[in-house]
């Protein structure tokens, strides 16, 4: 987990693990919008601010 001036940030594999769900699920989710993220380093990882997991949480109950 990466803290910075957005918050802390998790890696799709982090948020898998936090959800319980595959790391493609995760990854899905993100392209269709459901759940906001960044794309970091050359590369294009992603990293999901932990705020916005929450929310998502909350919003699927």
């Amino acid at each position: 987990m990466i803290t910075n001036e957005v918050g802390k940030l998790l890696t799709a594999s982090e948020v898998a693990d936090m959800l319980h769900l595959h790391v493609n699920t995760v990854k899905r989710l993100g392209d269709r919008g459901e759940l906001p993220f960044f794309r970091v380093c050359k590369r294009g990882d992603r990293r999901f601010r932990l705020d916005d997991v929450l929310e998502f949480l909350r919003r699927a109950k």
